[in-house]
């Protein structure tokens, strides 16, 4: 099933959002080790410090998913001076509802200005508008606090609170209230 392509780029008051392309791997590369502590904590791929090549072979694949329209990651620049700030995405969860999700992650020097919340809402803006979507979310920890705080001010609500319990292989014994006795 064909499915509709992110109309990018496109600009808003201080920012062009582009589809991500391996041209800007030495860019987002300083970013991302900029702002390594901060990621590191929240972004599963961040568990390590990655190389300039595994950044342009990430947005090699990214691009690929974009043009393909499996998945719609988006580099962010300032529209005076082409700095990269931050890197978002607008990932299709279930095209028969159509459901997306919007992640983010802001450059450490570019964080506190708006520039976060300005792209997000201008993909949710997208979402609606030219992709059809009826449901956009944005998914934190909860512990988050920053995160939080950009869904909120682009408008987001919170449906629930969800506590999650996990059991983990190799950890069953004494476990539970019950036992085989």
């Amino acid at each position: 099933m064909d499915h509709p392509i992110l109309p990018l780029p496109r600009e808003t008051e201080r920012l062009v959002l582009r589809p991500p392309s391996p041209d800007y791997a030495e860019m987002i590369q300083d970013a991302i080790e900029e702002t390594f502590d901060d990621l590191h904590p929240w972004m599963p791929w961040a568990s390590h410090k990655q190389s300039l090549e595994e950044t342009k072979n990430f947005l090699k694949v990214a691009e690929n998913k974009f043009l393909e329209g499996e998945d719609f990651g988006v580099s962010v620049f300032l529209r005076k001076t082409g700095d990269f700030v931050l890197s978002t995405g607008l990932h299709p969860r279930n095209w028969s509802v159509p459901k997306f999700e919007i992640g983010y992650w802001c450059r450490t020097s570019m964080q506190g200005r708006g520039f976060t919340t300005e792209a997000v809402t201008t993909l949710a803006d997208m979402a609606f508008r030219e992709m059809a979507a009826y449901r956009v979310e944005i998914r934190c920890d909860a512990r988050n606090i920053r995160s939080r705080r950009v869904a909120e001010l682009a408008g987001f609500d919170s449906m629930r609170d969800t506590v999650i319990y996990v059991l983990l292989g190799g950890n069953l014994e004494g476990k539970g209230k019950h036992s085989a006795a």
